[in-house]
């Protein structure tokens, strides 16, 4: 057989390999996402193992990112009643972090971040695993405003690290808003939606996007967030409750360094 022959046929298939790939582990990272979190990472690392950089990796990410929640919220919308002007006004909250967030560059030693994360993440699965009291015996005192400010830091932690941020707004809006596991998932992708936004553009000004990559990616985590949304309104809370719990051992065993 002729080298130059195999070289050359061998090339293109290597790189249809790869977008097939990225499209089969976009569809597991959405679904991931869009009912619990941490689907980045699984992606981040092959993304890198593909031969990006971490910024690149990044940027291609949120690309998918992006798209999936946008056909996580049509999903919704098909299946039940989205109420947009909720929705909008928390967004509104969270976009001036986002963009605090996105443009600003916090120096810190990757394997103590990566800890100190995991502990944070394990505490936020216990919180939400842990049953709400009956509507009777809770506190007449509200403490709602709090997710105001609550959001300003989830709007800056989804655009400077994202990964994880879906954790933390589970937790946010279950304990403070005092909502269902649905009715979290619909609220979260709407607002990472939109929070997604200022550090796209951020890495599209860059040049941190790896065009190809991205839009396989996109591709996957659409189709994953779409039939997460699905999923979401017809099995409900106990589906969601499995599913974080998997997600964020998952996570928190990967940040220790165990896997």
């Amino acid at each position: 057989m002729n080298p130059f022959l195999s070289s050359v046929t061998t090339q293109p298939m290597t790189e249809l390999l790869k977008i097939a790939g990225l499209m089969g582990l976009g569809i597991v990272a959405g679904l991931i996402n869009v009912m619990a979190g941490g689907g980045s990472t699984l992606t981040m690392p092959i993304l890198i193992f593909m031969g990006l950089d971490a910024a690149t990796a990044n940027g291609t990410n949120r690309v998918a990112i992006f798209f999936q929640n946008l056909f996580a919220v049509f999903s919704f919308h098909r299946e039940e009643f989205y109420h947009f002007s909720s929705v909008l006004h928390y967004a509104a909250w969270a976009i001036p972090g986002a963009i605090i967030g996105s443009l600003v560059a916090v120096r810190i030693d990757d394997q103590l971040f990566q800890k100190i994360l995991a502990v944070v993440i394990i505490g936020v699965m216990i919180s939400v695993m842990l049953p709400q009291r009956p509507a009777a015996s809770r506190p007449l005192i509200s403490h709602q405003w709090l997710i105001y400010p609550v959001l300003l830091f989830i709007g800056f932690y989804a655009g400077f690290i994202q990964a994880g941020v879906g954790f933390i707004f589970m937790a946010a809006f279950f304990h403070i808003l005092k909502q269902n596991l649905v009715q979290v998932n619909k609220s979260k992708v709407f607002i990472i939606f939109f929070t997604s936004l200022p550090a796209l553009i951020v890495f599209a000004l860059s040049a941190k996007i790896h065009l190809t990559y991205a839009l396989a990616l996109s591709a996957g985590n659409a189709a994953g967030g779409w039939w997460a949304a699905r999923l979401t309104i017809r099995k409900g809370e106990k589906l969601i409750r499995w599913v974080l719990f998997a997600a964020v051992l998952l996570m928190a065993i990967k940040l220790f360094g165990l896997i």
